[in-house]
């Protein structure tokens, strides 16, 4: 009977609980299917930049490939880190494999995560589980699409701007970006240090709770994360009383497509029919976000990416001199999006452009986050759509400034440190809408537990 089940489309739609229950009495199992699924779909979506065919039974779980699982390849989807094989696990993954939980394999992304497609990645794009000729979203779009199409039971992502909740809307999935400091970053390969968090994408909201409970926690290995003890499923099942929710009014701008704006207002709607509060509310302070984000983080790029010279670890093509060595390395190493972001951080780093950008961007974080600490003294969430637009075909965006106001609703929470969380609701067309919901620094179980409770009610729906 159970291999019967296991043959079947049903392994797609485990959850974690079920999956950790069917694992006691068959622990091998589990990995064995979800590799022949693995082995049957990536073929068309290209999700896994490696597979594990020899992963240990547990839960088959897929980890984004800028996170370090020992002796697997840390690629970053990049030509620079290519054969780099990794020495040590990352703090979220030692976790995870005590657990119970099995790395079937190392998940595609935009090259060091930097992009909203999973496009800009040196093993080709990830294809959306719902329209292959669509991207996945980025830049952990092949853990969502991982997670949509069923190869594994949740994945792992890590989230700048938005980019565990962007790709969950894209395919269907739920993405949570926790507070800053609540998830150790060892072992994360670091794009923009003061906003990158690992995340789950999972199935279920409920499923994204139960991962913060293992991730969660102080690191003596990460001294930005912060000692705090949250149990994430206390709301988990539960009705929570009455909350006064903000919608941004940004919502409904003129570059949020019809159908997105629609599912905002059914949004409002619904959530008002169980017993909630729910005011339109104008933070204007959204619109600079793309831009003081496009300053900080390629700032912190130039820095953190000049350790990949050729020298340490990964490609290096042979030269004369030293100098020479650096530039053929790193200019053949990495691709176009990457270079242009390390040229940005270097020009506003520059001792003649500082002032100018790098410390005016700073300013202005802080008087996003403000605004946004301002509404959450009068509302408990404050609720936009987690993208402007719904998944776009591959290759039809080539305007960098197209392309970055993507992240326009989802940068906020990266850059005031708030927990953020992406729930599927409903679709335009055959694409998934995703609603996203922000919440206080360290509210996340509360985040989780009304996102949790929509959920439920859309089921009853």
């Amino acid at each position: 009977m159970r291999e019967k089940f296991f043959n079947t489309e049903e392994f797609k739609k485990l959850t974690l609980s079920q999956a950790f229950e069917f694992a006691k009495d068959n622990p091998d199992l589990l990995v064995k299917t979800s590799l022949e699924v693995i082995e049957k779909e990536d073929k068309v979506l290209n999700a896994f930049i490696s597979v594990n065919k020899e992963a240990p039974r547990g839960v088959p779980i897929g980890i984004k490939d800028n996170i370090n699982v020992q002796g697997i390849e840390t690629t970053c989807a990049s030509k620079i880190l290519k054969g780099y094989v990794a020495t040590y696990d990352a703090t979220v993954v030692k976790k995870l494999k005590s657990t119970g939980f099995s790395v079937v394999g190392k998940t595609n992304l935009d090259e060091f995560a930097m992009g909203a497609s999973t496009e800009y990645s040196a093993f080709g794009p990830t294809k959306n589980p719902h329209d292959i000729e669509r991207v996945a979203g980025g830049s952990s779009g092949g853990s969502a699409a991982a997670v949509a199409a069923g190869e594994v039971v949740a994945a792992l992502g890590s989230d700048t701007g938005g980019s565990i909740r962007q790709p969950a809307a894209f395919c269907g999935v739920v993405g949570f970006k926790p507070s800053y400091g609540l998830v150790s970053r060892y072992g994360l390969v670091a794009f923009a240090s003061s906003l990158d968090q690992i995340g789950p994408i999972t199935k279920t909201v409920e499923d994204s709770a139960i991962l913060m409970n293992i991730i969660a926690g102080k690191d003596e290995n990460d001294s930005t994360t912060v000692e705090r003890q949250i149990d994430f499923t206390q709301f988990i099942g539960k009705e929570l009383p009455r909350m006064k929710i903000a919608v941004a009014k940004q919502s409904f701008d003129e570059g949020v497509e019809e159908g997105v704006k629609q599912k905002v207002e059914e949004f409002v709607g619904f959530v008002e029919n169980f017993g909630h509060s729910v005011e339109l509310v104008d933070i204007d302070e959204i619109k600079y976000s793309v831009a003081t984000y496009y300053i900080i983080a390629p700032s912190e790029v130039s820095s953190n990416l000049s350790r990949f010279d050729g020298v340490k670890y990964g490609l290096r093509i042979s030269a004369e001199g030293l100098r020479e060595m650096y530039e053929k390395t790193r200019g053949i190493g990495f691709g176009d999006e990457v270079k242009r972001r390390i040229l940005i951080g270097t020009f506003t780093l520059s001792a003649a452009y500082y002032d100018a950008y790098f410390e005016k961007a700073q300013k202005v974080r802080r008087k996003i986050a403000m605004k946004l600490n301002n509404v959450f003294e009068q509302y408990d969430f404050i609720v936009t759509p987690t993208s402007p637009i719904v998944a776009f075909k591959i290759g039809s965006v080539s305007d960098p400034l197209v392309y970055y106001m993507m992240d326009i609703f989802t940068i906020p929470a990266n850059l005031a440190g708030l927990p953020a969380i992406s729930v599927p609701f409903g679709k335009v067309g055959h694409l998934p809408v995703g609603i996203q919901i922000m919440g206080p620094r360290f509210s996340d179980a509360k985040v989780l537990g009304f996102a949790d409770q929509i959920e439920r009610h859309l089921k009853d729906k």
